[in-house]
């Protein structure tokens, strides 16, 4: 009982400390300290008898394992939407496909637009910093409110393209490593489940947006707002061709190189992003730069939360909490779902959930005769469902750092569509797998 009052009072700790803004790097392995000392886990490994946890060894065990195998992935994906951002190319394609969609359909164009650079391979932030000018612009010039714009984005960017089948976006590469599958697992019920939710996700976000303007609510300019600057972009179509690069290579190569092929395809669309785009480069080198800069803030995020996590399944009331969940009557898919969506929700991370949690149940459910691409896909999706809690990292940084929204505004939309969407296409998802 004391475990679970340290576990939980930890997590609580760890949600309140984001929400208010103190840098994950300090948040989490303070909150992991306070979850060692109620379970009473040594603090250095030189109190901890031979073979015993300690919260040192077990935080930066966490901590740097994650570095360790993903940290190319973040570098090169970082870099490659740096390059799409520096060279006009993300905002090319953007604004094709918003010529193309038109004014009257100004939020569906703005999802359209994160959508296409999202399953790119483009990085979820550099998406949002990207296409935010042109969202501002369309929403203003059809008078729509423009609390709804960070919902529009994250809906485009984390819903039916950043876990679907086929995506590059680490989330949905990461359960290849435990599960031995490919990034096309149950690609057919992910296509199914894609569809509904981009359509029922629409629907509901022209729903709230057209009542809100029978309210009486309209587009309000600010002295701060961003303008679109560049007088020339590249060609659209041959700005798109870096992110077919990328949906190619990973595909020829998933097979020989498991998760490492991302590295590779990333690779090929930073190159192929430099040939094509080169004349319209404002400052390649200092994108560059700036790329691996924001790799390294991300992942040591990313990884501070998975060290908080290695903390936490060293105490026994983490490892109740996991047999509860992997005991629920019905589907194992069930289990492992809630599972994965419970930890990446109470760390803000959908990464971070899926890099604790699967080492955990995947041997699990493998013994007990679990089809693994079926769990891959409910994995990855239940992921992307409640990481988008008010205080992940990557909603903070959309609502407030981005868009400049407060949370009361805008975040009753953006979590509808990033958290209850994500909900049902999981509980859809583990009903066609269950009738197929």
């Amino acid at each position: 009982m004391v475990s679970m009052i340290g576990l939980l009072g930890g997590i609580i700790l760890l949600i309140v400390l984001t929400m208010k803004g103190m840098n994950l790097l300090l948040a989490a392995p303070f909150s992991a300290f306070i979850v060692a000392i109620f379970s009473q886990i040594p603090i250095f490994p030189q109190l901890a008898e031979e073979g015993e946890a300690s919260f040192l060894t077990n935080y930066m065990t966490g901590f740097s394992g994650f570095i360790m195998s993903w940290y190319l992935m973040f570098l090169f994906g970082a870099i490659f939407g740096k390059l799409m951002e520096d060279s006009g190319a993300a905002d090319s394609v953007s604004k094709w496909i918003i010529d193309k969609i038109g004014m009257k359909q100004a939020a569906l164009a703005v999802v359209l637009a994160c959508a296409v650079l999202t399953y790119g391979g483009v990085s979820l932030f550099v998406v949002a910093f990207s296409v935010y000018p042109m969202a501002l612009s369309l929403f203003k010039e059809a008078n729509l409110p423009r609390r709804f714009i960070p919902a529009a984005l994250a809906f485009g960017s984390t819903t039916f393209t950043m876990t679907s089948a086929g995506s590059p976006e680490i989330q949905n590469w990461i359960p290849i490593e435990y599960l031995g599958t490919s990034p096309y697992a149950g690609w057919e019920v992910s296509l199914l489940v894609a569809i509904f939710m981009m359509v029922f996700g629409y629907w509901w976000l022209k729903k709230m947006l057209t009542r809100a303007v029978k309210n009486g609510e309209q587009f309000e300019a600010r002295d701060n707002d961003p303008a679109l600057k560049r007088t020339s972009l590249p060609n659209p179509i041959l700005s798109m061709i870096p992110l077919i690069i990328v949906l190619v290579i990973s595909y020829i190569f998933h097979d020989m190189l498991a998760q490492s092929a991302l590295i590779l395809a990333l690779l090929g669309g930073c190159i192929a992003t430099y040939i094509l785009s080169r004349t319209y480069f404002q400052n390649v080198w200092k994108a560059v730069s700036e790329g691996t800069v924001g790799a390294l803030i991300a992942i040591a995020n990313t990884s501070a939360v998975v060290g908080f996590g290695g903390v936490a399944k060293a105490t026994p009331a983490f490892e109740s909490a996991v047999q509860f969940m992997t005991d629920i009557p019905g589907s194992p898919l069930i289990g492992g779902a809630l599972a994965v969506s419970v930890i990446a929700g109470l760390t803000g991370s959908a990464s971070g959930g899926q890099s604790i949690a699967l080492p955990l149940l995947a041997p699990h459910y493998l013994d007990i005769g679990v089809v693994p691409e079926e769990l891959h896909r409910v994995v990855a999706i239940s992921s992307g469902s409640i990481d988008s809690l008010p205080h992940g990292g990557y909603v903070v940084t959309t609502i407030r750092a981005i868009a400049g929204e407060e949370h009361k505004d805008a975040y009753p939309a953006f979590g509808a569509l990033t958290v209850i969407v994500p909900i049902l296409g999981v509980i859809l998802a583990v009903i066609l797998f269950s009738i197929f």
